[in-house]
């Protein structure tokens, strides 16, 4: 869970958004008015860059973008893995921000919500009027999926709401090797009696094979919660049935996950090292005849299949029913996390002309306007109409549109048309797309985006950190038989010793404010 993370830089994060933002009060350097941008207004966008799509400065949905919104845009795009530390910097030096960062993880943006470095969506409201139409259009369930998963510490939004790609990004599903499991006429697993039956049958096929996988330790647990209990990770999660936080590493179903894994672990049905393993060593597992079956991203289908099918034509990774591990409890469900991840921030500049022209620049991001151009772009240049269907024009090109023209890059979007990201897709996530959404639960983790007051984030860093740890020490011990599984619920009171208890009236505080 990324939260912990943002416990140990708080304290140095926090100091450099305060100082950020000293001085206060926003000072203004001209009119801030409610006329329309212009090409003598400019707006400056530090950006993220990809390393699978970096950013390119003839990229179609930039020119449109610009023409759209009228102004001059002043790029400057950083590689993902060295934006964290120059973001901190610029917040330690205000006069060195910028009107608008990008960034992958909501919850990274609260910090700064918190001191004031940046700017709300809603306290710019007179110069937003598309972007409060598109508040007014959504309804109940889709303002919770994509309004109140933005909010802050106050209960307002300041990392921009994003639209459209839910039915890809971040979806989260089962995926086994199909042609393997058709090669030897074996049945996918409904229950995991199941998934043990057909596991050890392939550990007897391929002896040096792991062949229940998976990679990223809890992160990747959580998405087999439902096949235990409702909603349930092994961390802080929202229970929707009963409506009450919980802690699942208190739980009867933690228990079990456990009881799972030293079962698979001490059969060599699953690799030992499952908590820590990298993804290059996953994914040469199960690129060969060495592993199976993981949950894990939708789009890994394609990752796979693509790459693998040049050496072997025969490959077809697929997405397979969740197995149901609780039959009483547990479902076939996968944890619902396609909430997408990518946003911007209005930077606060304390200059109340920049901050009003970068509340307009946003704002046309909600347009109808931006939502065909950074969609589809222009009918002739990235797409055209074939019996009746719009699709992108790649001219031979095996790139997909975000490598192409940009479309679905950090900051070039925030209300975009599903069945534009949709076309890109292949065959094989078409085929399944459906029935994996159907798999997924109705509500996601709001742990995944809950933000915390001064006084709540005191409290986490207290004793959050040291939770965590403990809870994945002795998990990982009693997977790998290092502790016996008879010292869980002394493991469980430890837990509540060490104030799981007050976190989870935290996180009860925190969610009441967003419901």
């Amino acid at each position: 869970m990324k939260k912990k993370l943002l416990a140990l830089a708080l304290a140095l994060v926090l100091a450099l958004s305060l100082v950020a933002c000293s001085g206060g009060e926003n000072k203004t350097v001209g009119e801030a008015t409610t006329d329309p941008l212009t090409k003598d207004d400019v707006v400056s966008l530090y950006l993220l860059s990809h390393p699978t799509w970096p950013f390119k400065e003839d990229w179609k949905v930039w020119e449109y973008i610009e023409e759209g919104c009228g102004a001059t845009l002043d790029i400057t795009a950083v590689p993902n893995a060295d934006a964290g530390t120059k973001w901190a910097l610029m917040f330690a030096a205000p006069d060195t921000l910028p009107d608008i960062l990008t960034y992958d993880h909501k919850p990274s943006t609260d910090t700064h919500a918190l001191s004031g470095a940046i700017i709300s969506l809603d306290s710019q409201a007179e110069y937003m009027p598309n972007y409060n139409a598109w508040v007014a259009s959504l309804n109940e369930t889709e303002y919770d999926a994509y309004v109140n998963t933005r909010k802050s510490f106050d209960g307002q939004v300041y990392y921009t709401p994003v639209k459209g790609r839910d039915t890809q990004e971040g979806v989260r599903c089962w995926i086994y090797r199909k042609d393997i499991f058709e090669k030897h006429n074996l049945e996918t697993p409904k229950t995991f009696d199941e998934l043990y039956t057909v596991s050890k049958q392939l550990k007897e096929l391929y002896p040096d094979s792991y062949p229940f996988c998976l990679r990223s330790g809890f992160h990747t647990i959580r998405i087999m919660g439902p096949s235990f209990t409702p909603y349930w990770d092994p961390e802080f999660y929202y229970d929707f049935d009963n409506e009450k936080w919980c802690y699942g590493a208190l739980e009867d179903s933690m228990l079990e996950v456990i009881s799972f894994f030293s079962k698979f672990v001490s059969e060599g049905l699953c690799p030992s090292n499952f908590m820590t393993i990298s993804t290059t060593e996953w994914q040469e597992l199960l690129s060969s005849e060495r592993g199976f079956m993981t949950p894990e991203y939708m789009t890994r289908i394609d990752n796979f299949n693509s790459v693998v099918r040049q050496s072997n034509p025969e490959f077809t990774m697929s997405a397979m029913m969740p197995p149901v591990a609780n039959a009483e409890k547990g479902s076939a469900k996968v944890a619902k996390i396609n909430n997408d991840p990518m946003g911007m921030v209005m930077c606060n500049s304390r200059d109340a002309k920049r901050i009003a022209n970068t509340a307009k620049f946003v704002d046309w991001m909600y347009s109808d306007e931006a939502f065909e151009l950074t969609s589809w772009g222009k009918e002739g240049e990235t797409y055209e109409v074939v019996d009746g269907k719009r699709q992108y024009i790649k001219n031979g090109s095996l790139e997909t549109p975000k490598v192409l023209y940009g479309f679905g890059s950090a900051g070039s979007f925030t209300n975009i048309n599903a069945e534009a990201i949709e076309s890109g897709d292949s065959d094989d996530i078409k085929a399944v797309r459906e029935m994996v959404l159907g798999y997924s639960e109705d509500y996601m983790n709001p742990n995944l985006y809950l933000a915390f007051n001064a006084e709540e984030q005191k409290l986490l860093d207290e004793c959050f950190v040291a939770v965590q740890n403990y809870c994945t020490e002795m998990f990982t011990k009693m997977c790998l038989g290092q502790e016996p599984l008879s010292k869980f619920d002394e493991y469980r009171e430890t837990l509540r010793e060490m104030g799981v208890d007050d976190l989870l009236e935290v996180y009860e505080a925190a969610y009441a404010r967003i419901k």
